[in-house]
């Protein structure tokens, strides 16, 4: 596995890079773009990015939990989960990368 994360200033600088645009500006787009998606998923919104995936809230409701050491039964409560489900030419294209 890879040790590096990719981060906001990678794709800034990709942007930068390829795009053409100042560095000041390349961040700022990107800023942009997480927050339009940031604004998306919190207002229950599923965000389709085509050949990459699509991000989605899930309600989760309450339930009865079990704490794994002591067996004491414990309420976990109503909550909203970020989820991703990547499309087939992701997966294809993850997968082709571990044929070494």
């Amino acid at each position: 596995m890879a040790d590096k994360t990719l981060t906001r200033m990678d794709l800034a600088d990709a942007v930068h890079s390829q795009v053409g645009l100042s560095r000041n500006d390349s961040a700022d787009l990107v800023e942009s773009v997480l927050g339009h998606i940031s604004d998306a998923l919190v207002a229950g919104e599923t965000v389709k990015i085509s050949s990459f995936g699509t991000f989605s809230v899930r309600e989760k409701a309450a339930r009865v939990g079990r704490n794994p050491k002591t067996g004491e039964e414990v309420p976990i409560h109503p909550r909203r989960v970020l989820t991703f489900r990547p499309s087939h030419l992701m997966k294809d294209r993850v997968a082709a990368g571990n044929k070494r």
